[in-house]
């Protein structure tokens, strides 16, 4: 086999292993660079390559590794692994062309589980050129000619381009399913993690802060709320122990309270959400309309129906202004709850904020100037107060991040024998100027606080604007984060930095280009599809279906009629040359059978013709050699030409 090819197929496959090394077990990456080295090796020296015992004892280690690492275990990983060393061992026995294709068919699986961990603009781009580049291993294969060829470069380029059209007409007709068939096979450490959980306690916030990883994205169909009111709500937590809040049993007792009283100016948007391990759905407060795909919960949370580990859109709308009515007792008594008898200290305090018969509203804004006065302090990184939080923060430390605040700040309104609860969810976001949506990360990650007035329903307080306003302590912060590098690192120079600041076009640019490839191709569904549709007028899918499959057919018929042109096609002149030499010879008395082919007639034709013996098999080895060996000689068709016309009859 030629050794170009051979390089070029080495070459492929560890562009197609290569984003896998960080899913695989570290001993199974090893072992596919040692067997992808070795058949490298082999090239120059072939006899160095393992054969017989030694190529089974190649393969029972890497079942062993497989099994000692996953221990029975089957998901996306395991799976992975496995295809990944049956690539590795396949290359030992690389010689070949059945070898080309089984090798390149294993490549095929192993660049699509690719996508089972990435699915941006990159790995697309990556993973359509090594499998472009797998193709042209085929086809030079085929062809038995060199890789980089003129002739290979055009053919995978028609076979591309004639797959092209059938493949974007079936992406947009039949969009893949929400919820993927492989998902029963996806192993729970590599769901996504990042985002906010299902308990706050002390510290909840601090990765989430120092991190720039992508939340979700928003477009407003028409005008955006100010930044202060860009509050959009996640999991509200109404029990605790002190230390750890939980959210409310309530919560899946019923989808739904009274209907709510919207006012103010309404909000049409679309929320593209990135890949996360719960369901929440994190509308703009309060979503009123949304997807069928979506609920909502006694707390108003939006939750999706089928939890996807992919990025989803949904469209939603929000009112600025709203009244939820009255609560059930249970949800009374929940949102009073205290962990224990509150100490002196608190006591005191609520007595000397609360007053004598002062009402609700009054007593939240003493408590909201108590903070201001007493020099409270919003930071990334505040004193652990492990035992005693909520007192620590409040009579020693007075230094933390919202968390802190708005869990301080419902206790003191408990202690009141006033229903509160605290909301988690993001605040604010990064408006992309060139693709005109808001980009929310985990660092505008936030809580804040909602209390229970009687007439107003559940109203939102946020405690941390006592300290500073949301959205300078949202900007302070990515400051700050920026300070400490990512994931608390090293310090980040800011001049450094600074000089990066000049690049904010560009990144903004590629964040448009990501947000449209995550809804036009990542998150197509059926939803995206009658959008479409409806945008081209087109109510009637399968009307549309059949149009664009004869559109495809009579340009595939077209396409063929002018690479095949059966209508001038010419004969191959070494083929018409050996016709003329096979009725000379029928002329002679020895006609060729139609099933016969040029070595057997030449053998019968000796015997008739004894004579032309010589010039029969010379005839016979030329012809073979240039229409079944490849063989592109000037010579060898001038020596055919000559000898074919100089046979005498």
């Amino acid at each position: 086999m030629n050794a170009g090819i051979l390089r070029g197929l080495l070459f492929a496959v560890a562009l197609i292993v290569l984003p896998h090394v960080g899913h695989i077990p570290p001993l199974l990456s090893v072992f596919f660079g040692v067997l992808w080295v070795w058949r490298f090796c082999g090239i120059r020296y072939p006899n160095c390559l393992p054969k017989g015992m030694a190529a089974s004892v190649l393969m029972l280690v890497g079942i062993g590794l497989l099994v000692a690492h996953h221990q029975g275990e089957w998901g996306i990983g395991s799976g992975t692994a496995l295809f990944v060393t049956a690539l590795g061992l396949k290359l030992l026995e690389l010689n070949k062309p059945r070898d080309v294709y089984l090798i390149a068919y294993l490549g095929f699986i192993v660049i699509a589980a690719q996508f089972l961990y990435w699915q941006n603009i990159v790995a697309a781009v990556y993973g359509l050129s090594v499998s472009l580049l797998l193709l042209a291993c085929l086809v030079a294969v085929n062809q038995h000619g060199r890789l980089f060829r003129v002739d290979v470069l055009r053919r995978i380029s028609y076979l591309f381009l004639q797959a092209l059209p059938m493949t974007a007409i079936l992406f947009m007709v039949f969009p893949r399913v929400q919820a993927p068939a492989w998902a029963f096979l996806n192993d729970e450490k590599h769901r996504a993690q990042s985002g906010l959980g299902d308990i706050l306690e002390p510290g909840a916030f601090d990765q989430l802060a120092l991190s720039p990883k992508l939340a979700f994205r928003v477009k407003f169909d028409g005008a955006m709320p100010p930044k202060d009111q860009l509050y959009w709500r996640g999991p509200v937590f109404s029990f605790t122990d002190g230390v750890r809040w939980r959210r409310s049993t309530n919560a899946h007792a019923k989808y739904y309270q009274e209907p709510l009283q919207v006012s103010g100016q309404s909000y049409a948007y679309r929320l593209l959400l990135e890949p996360q391990a719960h369901s929440w759905v994190y509308g703009l407060e309060m979503p009123v309309e949304y997807d069928d795909s979506l609920r909502r919960d006694a707390n108003y949370q939006l939750l999706s129906r089928v939890r996807s580990e992919e990025a989803a859109e949904f469209k939603l709308v929000s009112y600025s202004h709203y009244n939820t009515g009255r609560i059930t007792r249970s949800e009374y008594a929940e949102n009073r709850q205290l962990p224990g008898e509150p100490s002196v200290e608190v006591e005191s305090l609520v007595r000397q904020l609360h007053g004598f018969d002062e009402a609700p509203e009054r007593y939240l804004n003493n408590v909201l100037a108590w903070f201001r006065r007493q020099g409270f302090q919003y930071s990334l990184t505040p004193p652990l107060m492990p035992d005693r939080p909520i007192e620590t923060f409040l009579f020693e430390a007075k230094t933390g991040f919202c968390n802190h605040y708005a869990t301080a700040f419902v206790y003191l309104l408990r202690v009141a024998d006033i229903p509160a609860r605290v909301v988690t969810g993001y605040q604010g976001g990064e408006f992309n100027k060139i693709g005109r949506f808001l980009e929310v990360r985990q660092s505008d990650a936030h809580a804040w606080a909602e209390v229970w007035l009687d007439g107003k329903g559940w109203v939102r307080v946020d405690p941390t604007s006592a300290v500073m306003p949301v959205q300078t302590s949202q900007d302070s912060l990515r400051d700050e984060r920026s300070d400490f590098g990512e994931a608390g690192s090293a310090p980040i120079d800011r001049e450094i930095r600074d000089s990066w600041s000049d690049l904010k076009p560009v990144e903004q640019f590629w964040n448009s280009l990501e947000y449209y490839w995550q809804r036009w191709i990542v998150s197509y569904g059926s939803g995206t599809r009658s959008d479409l549709l409806n945008r081209l007028h087109l109510k009637h899918w399968q009307e549309v279906l059949f149009g664009l499959l004869a559109v495809w057919l009579a340009v595939m018929l077209i396409l063929a009629g002018m690479l095949l042109r059966p209508w001038g096609k010419r004969d191959d002149p070494v083929v018409k040359l050996y016709r003329n030499f096979c009725r000379k010879m029928t002329r002679l008395g020895v006609e060729r059978a139609s099933s016969e082919g040029p070595i057997d007639f030449a053998q019968r034709a000796k015997v008739h013709c004894p004579e032309l013996a010589r010039d029969i098999d010379e005839i016979t080895e030329i012809f073979v050699r240039l229409k079944y060996q490849r063989a592109d000689s000037d010579g060898d068709f001038r020596r055919l030409r000559r000898k074919v016309s100089g046979l005498r009859c």
